[in-house]
C-alpha cells in the first residue's frame, strides 16, 4: 500500500495522523457549537449547564464531588453552585448522617430544567443518529467504543 492512506505493515502514516487529527479537531468544535447554542437555549452559563447535568446521575451530590467531576477547583464549585441556587435550580441539605456536611439536590425547578435538557439532547442526538444508515449507526458506535478505548488506553499511559 502507499504512504498516504495505509501501509502493509500496520504502521501509522502522516495521511491517517493528519486526517484523525482534523477529524478530531472538527468534532470538538461541532461539540462546542452545540453547547454554545444549549447554554443559550437554557439560559445557563456552561459550567452551570454542565454542573446541573451532573445530578442527572446522583441524587445528592457534595460541592467536593463536583468539583471533582467538573475537575475544576472547590472555590469555583462555590461560585457555580451559588448561581444554580439563584436561580431555584438546586439546594442545600443537610447531611442526616453528618451535620457538617452540606447535601446539594435538585429543586422541583430544577427537575424540570434538567428534563427539558434531557429530552433536547435525546432529539438532538436521534437526529444525528437519522442521518446514517441503520448499519452505519452500528458501526460508528462500535468504532466510537474502540475509539474511547484507545483515547483511555493512552491517557493512562500519560498518568
Amino acid at each position: 500500500m502507499n504512504n498516504l492512506k495505509g501501509t502493509t505493515n500496520g504502521e501509522v502514516t502522516g495521511y491517517q495522523l493528519d486526517k484523525f487529527q482534523d477529524l478530531i479537531a472538527r468534532l470538538f468544535q461541532c461539540c462546542q457549537e452545540r453547547m454554545q447554542y444549549q447554554c443559550e437555549r437554557f439560559e445557563l452559563p456552561d459550567a452551570e449547564f454542565r454542573c446541573l447535568g451532573l445530578f442527572g446521575e446522583e441524587r445528592y451530590l457534595t460541592a467536593t464531588s463536583i468539583a471533582h467531576k467538573m475537575n475544576v477547583v472547590k472555590s469555583r464549585v462555590s461560585k457555580i453552585i451559588d448561581g444554580l441556587i439563584r436561580k431555584n435550580l438546586i439546594q442545600r441539605v443537610r447531611d442526616p448522617e453528618d451535620s457538617r456536611v452540606q447535601l446539594l439536590s435538585l429543586t422541583s425547578d430544577g427537575q424540570k430544567k434538567l428534563n427539558e435538557i434531557n429530552g433536547f439532547m435525546n432529539k438532538v442526538y436521534g437526529q444525528v443518529l437519522s442521518q446514517m444508515a441503520p448499519d452505519q449507526r452500528q458501526a460508528m458506535l462500535t468504532n466510537l467504543d474502540i475509539l474511547k478505548a484507545s483515547m483511555e488506553a493512552v491517557k493512562e499511559m500519560m498518568v
